[in-house]
């Protein structure tokens, strides 16, 4: 299965885009705490009570915004799961041996014991032969 192919759209906006939205998102709410603290001194009443507590809770939720930038990566979190080992159907027979007719990384170098053979059966080191079985 081939891995899907990114798209421009799923790129991150530069980094630049991004600080001038999060200045922009932050002036604009201490903008509105500045306003609820001039109107709290104008206005009587439980409006007063309103702008101050709006006053009072504008700068967190103005910093809580503000630095929640950059850090929308979303990541794959989903367990992993190992695939299953494959199923032997039947025992190899035990009284018929299996001949395997080449030896793996062999030396095929002059001088070297069974160097030069053509791998024909029957050749001096054309196979070894296994004769027992695993537990």
């Amino acid at each position: 299965m081939s891995e899907p192919v990114p798209s421009i759209t799923s790129a991150p906006e530069p980094l630049a885009v991004d600080q001038a939205r999060r200045t922009r998102s932050y002036l604009i709410q201490m903008s509105i705490r500045v306003v609820c603290i001039v109107g709290a001194v104008l206005v009587d009443g439980w409006i007063r009570w309103a702008l101050v507590a709006a006053a009072v809770v504008l700068p967190y939720s103005a910093v809580l915004i503000a630095n929640a930038g950059r850090d929308r990566a979303e990541h794959d979190t989903s367990p992993m799961t190992p695939a299953a080992a494959p199923e032997l159907t039947e025992l190899p027979d035990p009284a018929s041996p299996e001949v395997v007719d080449e030896v793996p990384d062999a030396p095929t170098a002059p001088g070297y014991p069974g160097a030069g053979n053509s791998g024909a059966p029957g050749a001096p080191g054309a196979g070894r032969v296994i004769d027992h079985v695993d537990d």
